[in-house]
């Protein structure tokens, strides 16, 4: 039972490691990408938003159309936001992660995290995790 304990113990300790990160200072050039594919989609140019992703999502989605109801289906706060605000930039277990907070048409706030990565000198955005909001507390 004791090794048991050890091993569970250890095991979460590693696991806190892998999950650990730091916040580090806003990248103007990760905002403009973001802010750049999202300026696309307002206009319905998926065929601009689609450059903005990272080789992994086009060979996922193979064409701007494909990625573009994709995103209509499964981000509609990303394609029609009314307000976009920028959160923290993390470091987390080797890949960068961008906060965007949306506020949709109707008022309602998304937290999403933007995974990026640098590809030939350009970051490019290679996935989109909508996360669970943060409790307010009075």
């Amino acid at each position: 039972m004791r090794k048991f304990i050890t091993g569970l113990t250890l095991a979460l300790s590693m696991t806190g490691t892998l999950w650990a990160q730091e916040v580090l200072a806003p990248e103007p050039g990760i905002e403009n990408t973001i802010q750049g594919q999202i300026d696309a989609f307002l206009q319905d140019d998926f065929g601009t938003a689609f450059t903005f992703a990272a080789p992994n999502i086009r060979n996922i989605f193979r064409t701007p159309e494909n990625f573009g109801a994709m995103v209509q289906q499964g981000y509609p706060m990303v394609w029609r936001p009314e307000n976009v605000t920028f959160g923290d930039l993390r470091a987390i277990a080797g890949g960068l992660y961008q906060t965007v907070i949306l506020t949709d048409t109707a008022g309602n706030l998304h937290y999403l995290d933007y995974r990026m990565e640098m590809i030939d000198g350009q970051w490019r955005i290679a996935g989109v995790q909508i996360l669970q909001a943060p409790e307010l507390s009075a």
